[in-house]
């Protein structure tokens, strides 16, 4: 590890597994396009690296919610992909959008006639995906105002302003895929797309899976599948397979060194409010992380909970039994309230660790119950939230690292 005496931590994003991970979805969605979603910077694995990355893979389409991404997305790719953009309000830089070839989707009757607009100050025609509320109760056409929204697209693309290329929507439980809900959401759906060849509206693409639908729901694939937290490698599925029972690997590793190694006598309070006191003589280490950095708050241990989980000692392959010596990997739990800017681990009395030694939080792994080391789905598990927070809000301050070759600029 080498961060930089600024950076005593670091993400290293694996562009390489970004790539085979779009591969293995294209594999597990033959007969559908792949998109792969950017939004919120890849994640948090960095926008435009992760972009061509996934292109690398077979990617055709790149997604991202705001109009700023996409127009960033366009300045990083070029014109080599389709890209679609699909959370805005009234006043969106429309015109720019159109004249940067992007799709745009239309959630709202209002939305149609202010993109029309931007496709007559572009002096080009837009392309638009209606995007139809089928049960998430989000952002979306309701199915009884799709008849209204189609005259009046109809009459716009008479004129030439735009021109109805998909139809998309959104599951709300496609993690849970033998939910009723599923197929009640893919039933409006598909009426939905009766009701547009009915109006005389010809779909190039109907797209309604997210990852957890393109692993588990081979009928929901269509066109387009828009996949998300799959690219980079996590399960949208836990409860269903790790990442590798799907051929997925995350594709970013967080690591720290610790700033501080010290004993402490036992009965010491750690971190504020004294949520853990050690039982024993011991060490304690400090890594330079915190919420500030995005570790969330919620991960505390002690009374507070079981703490985020953090590899110690040594790499995934050199994990060991909790019972094993000293010199081994071994993977210990957050001690106390996580801080702003740093969290503790009690090291054990006879920790051979030193300051500037790296300690893993997350990484490249099938996780604790698989792998004895931690991916991003443990410290989920352990803040009481899903694995797309945990690596989306990793902050700022916290370095992108890129290891592999995939979609890397060539000079």
């Amino acid at each position: 590890m080498s961060t930089g005496p600024d950076h005593p931590a670091r993400a290293v994003v694996d562009l390489d597994a970004i790539r085979d991970n779009v591969r293995t979805l294209r594999t597990t969605a033959p007969t559908a396009q792949v998109m792969a979603v950017v939004k919120a910077d890849a994640y948090g694995h960095g926008l435009a690296p992760a972009a061509r990355a996934a292109l690398a893979g077979g990617a055709t389409w790149l997604g991202t919610a705001h109009a700023a991404e996409a127009l960033a997305v366009r300045a990083v790719v070029g014109p080599e992909a389709r890209i679609l953009t699909w959370l805005y309000a009234p006043g969106a830089p429309f015109a720019d959008l159109i004249r940067n070839d992007v799709d745009i989707a239309v959630a709202a009757a209002w939305a149609l006639d202010e993109v029309a607009d931007g496709a007559r100050a572009a002096g080009r025609t837009v392309r638009v995906h209606l995007k139809v509320d089928t049960g998430l109760g989000r952002n979306g056409i309701m199915p009884e105002d799709l008849p209204a929204v189609l005259d009046r697209a109809a009459a716009l693309q008479a004129e030439g302003s735009l021109a109805i290329v998909g139809l998309m929507s959104h599951f709300a439980l496609a993690d849970e895929p033998d939910h009723p809900s599923v197929k009640m959401q893919t039933h409006a759906f598909e009426d939905a797309m009766r009701t547009a060849e009915a109006a005389g509206m010809p779909i190039e693409v109907r797209h309604i899976a997210n990852s957890a639908a393109t692993l588990t729901n081979p009928s929901a694939h269509y066109d387009l599948v828009r996949a998300g937290i799959a690219v980079y490698g996590l399960s949208p599925v836990p409860h269903l397979g790790a990442p590798g029972d799907y051929g997925l690997r995350p594709a970013m590793t967080l690591e720290a060194r610790l700033a501080t190694v010290k004993r402490v006598p036992s009965g010491h309070g750690v971190s504020y409010g004294h949520f853990y006191t050690t039982t024993q003589d011991t060490v304690l280490g400090v890594v330079p992380l915190g919420y500030g950095d995005g570790i969330p708050r919620h991960a505390s241990g002690g009374s507070l909970g079981p703490g985020g989980p953090v590899l110690v000692g040594g790499g995934v392959d050199d994990v060991a039994a909790p019972d094993t010596g000293l010199g081994t990997a071994r993977v210990l739990r957050i001690a106390g309230r996580v801080c702003m800017d740093q969290v503790l681990l009690d090291l054990g009395p006879y920790a051979p660790e030193q300051a500037g030694d790296v300690v893993t939080l997350f990484g490249a792994s099938d996780g604790l119950a698989r792998a004895g080391a931690p991916n991003a789905e443990d410290w989920a598990q352990a803040a009481g939230t899903i694995s797309y927070e945990i690596v989306t809000r990793l902050g700022a301050r916290v370095p992108r690292v890129y290891a592999g070759t995939a979609g890397r600029e060539t000079a």
